[in-house]
C-alpha cells in the first residue's frame, strides 16, 4: 500500500484567524443583538454558549464555525444571509477611505 503525500493540518505559517473577518463579524452579531435590546448574557443562552465565549465573538477575538453562525443567527432571529451582510458591510466600511 502507497503512503499518503497529504499532511494533516495546515501548512507552516499559515492561520486560520482573520482579524478583520473576525472584527466585522462580531459588530454585526453585537449591532443587531443591541438593537433588539437583548443583554449579552442572555442571548447567550439562547445561542447555547458561554457569555464568555459570545463575549470573544463580539470583541472579534474567536472566528465562530459554521454551525455556531447558524445558531447565532436562529438566537438574533435572523438570517445567517443578513448576518453575513452586515458582516461583509462592516468589512467594506474598514476598507473604504
Amino acid at each position: 500500500m502507497q503512503k499518503s503525500t497529504i499532511q494533516p493540518g495546515r501548512p507552516t505559517g499559515t492561520s486560520t484567524y482573520e482579524s478583520e473577518s473576525a472584527l466585522a463579524f462580531g459588530q454585526a452579531v453585537r449591532a443587531a443583538r443591541v438593537a433588539q435590546g437583548v443583554a449579552q448574557d442572555e442571548f447567550a443562552s439562547r445561542a447555547v454558549i458561554s457569555r464568555s465565549h459570545m463575549d470573544k465573538i463580539e470583541r472579534g477575538k474567536h472566528v465562530p464555525t459554521l454551525p455556531l453562525i447558524l445558531r447565532i443567527s436562529t438566537a438574533l432571529r435572523i438570517s445567517a444571509a443578513e448576518l453575513m451582510t452586515a458582516t461583509e458591510r462592516n468589512l467594506r466600511a474598514e476598507t473604504d477611505p
